[in-house]
């Protein structure tokens, strides 16, 4: 690790187990929500994942802090082994190591009010100081007022309750914080807010932040680097801006295509690339490139039968495809019918 790169993760697995039997319970699979993950998150920094509902994003984030125990792989913090960890450091640890979770509503007590949502990890780790003083500026940081702290997380609307999450998550003043789908249970309007908070509390507090999502135009309002999950694997990993002027995989090309464009004319002549059948059963991984059974650039060699590596193809940018050279570069074309994964090479036969 270097001094910049805060958290370092290497060959990361989550395997849960598939169990049969009545009599005699065996396991007969795994299911392989994360299968292999490497990737740095930077000091100061924040990291955005994206990909499809049930690509692993959400577990990867909760085995990075432990919450969901790995398979196997490595996560080194800050110098520190966290696999390595008993119970007792491990606690001590996640002081430094945050959670703000998707349902603001779900991730607090009903039955505690703010105060003693908030007062609850400072007791825990003996933070210093008088708990009421620290509720008292937790609330002022995230912008509610300091009668709140009287009151039940049923009493507040929901962009309110997200604000309660994050003054949780930031009241020991940690160096990581794990945000999954911070806004998405949110409206549209309060989504703006809670964005512009965490920004503002990573520049006043020099957070470093790991952003889970499935909206594109979050992602990359928030981000400095963005990895790209597709079936339990990184697919593409890229500056932020980079990634949004061209992508390089075609899983990403096809969810950019995605995006809306708020301009009609723009809007109508520009192509979309449609993906062909669901998502494959983590369960049942494809052989070869995993993306290749959906792929409208799929070739008739090396995508079903060869596991392209993760790699540099350009100065900060990895990609996970045999054939990302020749896409862009439009050598190769994706099939002209959605229905139709078969692609061609420029000027072959067909």
């Amino acid at each position: 690790m270097t001094d910049d790169v805060l958290m370092s993760v290497r060959g990361l697995k989550v395997h849960f187990p598939i169990r049969k039997g009545v009599l005699v319970d065996r396991v007969v699979g795994h299911v392989r929500a994360v299968d292999g993950v490497d990737l740095d998150i930077r000091r100061g920094q924040t990291y955005g994942l994206v990909g499809e509902s049930g690509c692993g994003k959400s577990t990867l984030g909760r085995a990075m802090l432990r919450l969901v125990e790995p398979t196997d792989g490595t996560i080194t913090f800050d110098g520190t082994d966290v696999r390595a960890l008993k119970t007792e450091p491990m606690r001590l640890l996640r002081k430094r190591l945050q959670m703000v979770f998707q349902d603001p509503l779900a991730s607090l007590d009903p039955r505690q009010s703010v105060e003693s949502v908030l007062t609850e990890p400072l007791r825990t780790h003996g933070f210093p100081g008088k708990p009421a003083d620290r509720v008292r500026e937790l609330l002022d940081v995230v912008g509610l007022p300091a009668n709140a702290a009287g009151r039940y997380p049923h009493e507040f609307s929901g962009g309110q309750r997200q604000r309660i999450g994050i003054a949780r998550a930031i009241a020991l003043n940690p160096d990581l914080i794990i945000a999954d789908e911070p806004v998405s249970a949110l409206d549209v309007s309060i989504q703006a807010q809670i964005v512009n908070l965490l920004e503002d509390l990573q520049e006043q507090l020099g957070l470093t932040y790991v952003v889970v999502a499935h909206d594109l135009a979050v992602v990359r309002h928030v981000s400095d680097t963005i990895g790209v999950m597709y079936l339990g694997s990184i697919v593409e990993e890229s500056p932020s801006d980079d990634l949004y002027a061209e992508p390089l995989h075609p899983y990403t090309i096809a969810l950019m295509s995605a995006i809306p464009i708020p301009d009609p004319v723009v809007e109508e002549r520009r192509e979309r690339i449609l993906l062909t059948g669901d998502l494959p059963s983590p369960a049942n991984i494809p052989p070869g490139c995993r993306f290749h059974t959906r792929c409208p650039f799929r070739q008739t060699t090396r995508c079903a039968d060869e596991v392209p590596s993760l790699r540099e193809i350009r100065p900060g940018r990895k990609v996970a495809c045999h054939w990302s050279e020749e896409i862009v570069s439009g050598r190769i074309q994706a099939a002209a019918s959605s229905h139709d994964p078969t692609a061609t090479e420029v000027g072959a036969p067909v």
